[in-house]
């Protein structure tokens, strides 16, 4: 397998260290100086290859839409799958081990806190909204008619975003992010149930 570019491990260790630095410091507290320092790199990367901090914090939240993305097309693409099958492996997606650790976490946080005061950063969340939405209603639109299915879509990702918030906001977010699994796959099956046990198939 060949190696990636160069410049393509640079800017991953500066994703990653922007990750870190907002754990440790948080997001108003990074800058150029702490990111480089973790990275073991220079500043002047940061320029080089984002523009400047700014760059460099939107990339890093493309990154982690782009796990998410991942998460779920590893779960599905080419497999067979059942409607309520793939709305399991939606929930799945979202608690992966990247997004419940530490680092992510609280780089989401920070970033939805941002994103009502930067546009960037607005865009990338609306894209991550309208994706889980779009992503639930494909399924719940094999299942449920269309008005409800839509609903349904809606609540759902309303229960992810809603127990994801809590689950890391909590003092053992690992026992919380894995209830908050089981609590959402329960949901999903409730308002399918409504509709005759059948429509699971």
């Amino acid at each position: 397998m060949p190696r990636p570019p160069m410049k393509a491990v640079r800017q991953q260790q500066l994703i990653d260290a922007t990750l870190v630095s907002v754990e440790r410091h948080g997001l108003h507290n990074t800058t150029i100086n702490t990111i480089s320092g973790l990275a073991g790199l220079s500043s002047g990367l940061i320029s080089h290859y984002f523009g400047g901090k700014q760059g460099l914090i939107e990339a890093t939240q493309k990154y982690l839409l782009d796990q998410l993305k991942q998460a779920l097309l590893s779960r599905t693409v080419g497999k067979t799958m059942l409607p309520l099958e793939r709305l399991h492996a939606i929930v799945d997606a979202n608690f992966t081990e990247l997004q419940r650790s530490r680092p992510a976490t609280k780089t989401w946080l920070s970033f939805w806190s941002q994103a009502m005061h930067e546009q960037g950063l607005a865009r990338l969340q609306h894209i991550n909204s309208q994706r889980l939405y779009s992503n639930l209603l494909f399924s719940f639109k094999k299942l449920l008619p269309q008005a409800q299915a839509i609903t349904a879509a809606k609540q759902t990702a309303a229960m992810i975003d809603g127990f994801w918030l809590r689950s890391a906001l909590s003092p053992a977010p690992e026992k919380e992010f894995e209830q908050a699994q089981i609590l959402c796959k329960a949901f999903i099956e409730a308002v399918i149930m409504q509709y005759g046990e059948n429509r699971c198939r």
